[in-house]
Order: structure tokens, then sequence, then C-alpha cells
């Protein structure tokens, strides 16, 4: 049975990869229009305010890096850092526990993002569209890098 799922699942891995780079990549953006606009909810940090501000525009500028899959694994770095210093940060001094100190979503978004960086974008990513245009191909036709 599990052979089977394989087969009729492998070939859609990295589309849905690529979803979920996209969702993750979103929230994380809209995330930091709240901190830098005050959009679409709340208020803004206000420009330059430590480490809020900073957090956004690493969050706005990450998230749309991540969801185009351009420079999608050092965005998907700087961004899985971002979260893991805003979870130790803001809530692992009130508790051991994600569930008690409210920090669940900075750790989930801590490891999705960590997630990315070995995984690569998935498919629809100018990441891949770019690594495709610089490889040759041999004699055999794989794929080589220059």
């Amino acid at each position: 049975m599990e052979r089977y799922l394989d087969a009729r699942l492998a070939p859609m891995t990295p589309y849905v990869l690529a979803a979920f780079r996209v969702v993750f990549a979103l929230m994380l953006a809209v995330h930091g229009t709240t901190a830098l606009f005050g959009w679409p909810a709340g208020e803004s940090a206000g420009f330059g305010v430590w480490p809020y501000w900073y957090a956004g525009a690493i969050e706005l500028v990450c998230g749309v890096l991540i969801a185009l899959g351009a420079a999608t694994r050092p965005a998907a770095f700087l961004a899985s850092g971002t979260m893991a210093f805003a979870y130790f940060m803001g809530h692992a001094s009130m508790s051991f526990w994600p569930a008690v100190n409210q920090g669940e979503p900075a750790v989930m978004n801590c490891f999705a993002f960590l997630l990315l960086v070995f995984t690569g974008p998935g498919a629809l990513a100018l990441d891949t569209a770019v690594s495709a245009s610089k490889a040759l191909v041999d004699r055999d036709g794989r794929a080589v890098e220059r």
C-alpha cells in the first residue's frame, strides 16, 4: 500500500511543496505589512522601532521572496531565524510550553521555513526556472551544472 501511495503522490510533491511555500510566505508577508503599515489590521510599529519594525521589514521582504521562489533558501533561513528570535524574545520567558506562552505560531513558522531551507522551493519558483536555464545537458540527456 505504501509503495502504491508513494508512486501516486511523488509526481505531485513539487506542486504541494510550492503551495506550502506560497501559503506560509504570504502569511509571513502579511504579518510584516501589519508591523510596518498597520495593514490589514492592528497598529504599525513605527519607523525604526526595535525589534518590531525590523522584524516586520524582514517578514515582508522574505515573505515576498519566498512566495516568488526567489532566493528561497537564504530567505527561508532568515525567516526561520526571525521566528526563532520572536519566540525566544517574546514568548519563552513566560513558560517553557508554546501552548501556554502563546508561541505556537512562531514555533510552527520557524520550522516551516526551516523545512524550506532543506527542501528548496518546489515547483513554480523563480529559483527553479533560473537553475533550469543554467543547466547543460550531456550526451545522454542528463542535466549537468556549468
